[in-house]
């Protein structure tokens, strides 16, 4: 019998291009940046992460799941968005796809923006430089390996 190997990929990146940020307002330049980083998918109305990610960027400040999740509930009632994906399940897996993509970091049991960096030198140097340039040096083994 032959034993099929699960195909799980050790890492994974999306990115999209989008026209040219213009005249937008801040959530949405944000939904964007979600967008283009793969952290939300075209069409999700399920767009939590969204306010997690700006909230994270604009209060500078560790803060506990459950404050993130407070924040994120003002932040939606304030701009009369639905209440979806606002269970503390969801920030939680929301933040955690932050920090896996490495924009955001834990301090003990809090999160905040990795190191209080701005995003686009996270983007070059955690992304860009270390995530990116590691699957590419890996796909390029693939078609070396082929090329034998």
């Amino acid at each position: 019998m032959t034993k099929i190997s699960k195909d799980t990929p050790l890492a994974e990146l999306t990115l999209r291009k989008y026209e040219k940020p213009y005249t937008m307002s801040r959530r949405d330049l944000m939904r964007k940046i979600c967008l283009s980083t793969g952290l939300l998918q075209p069409g999700d109305s399920r767009d939590s992460i969204v306010d997690i990610f700006q909230i994270l960027i604009e209060t500078k400040t560790e803060m506990s799941c459950e404050e993130i999740q407070e924040a994120v509930i003002a932040k939606r009632k304030e701009e009369k968005l639905p209440l979806n994906g606002i269970a503390a399940s969801n920030i939680r897996r929301q933040v955690k796809r932050l920090r896996d993509i490495y924009f955001v970091e834990k301090v003990r049991n809090n999160y905040r923006i990795q190191e209080n960096e701005q995003l686009s030198v996270l983007f070059t140097e955690k992304i860009e430089k270390f995530y990116l340039a590691g699957i590419i040096a890996r796909v390029k083994e693939y078609l070396q390996e082929l090329e034998k």
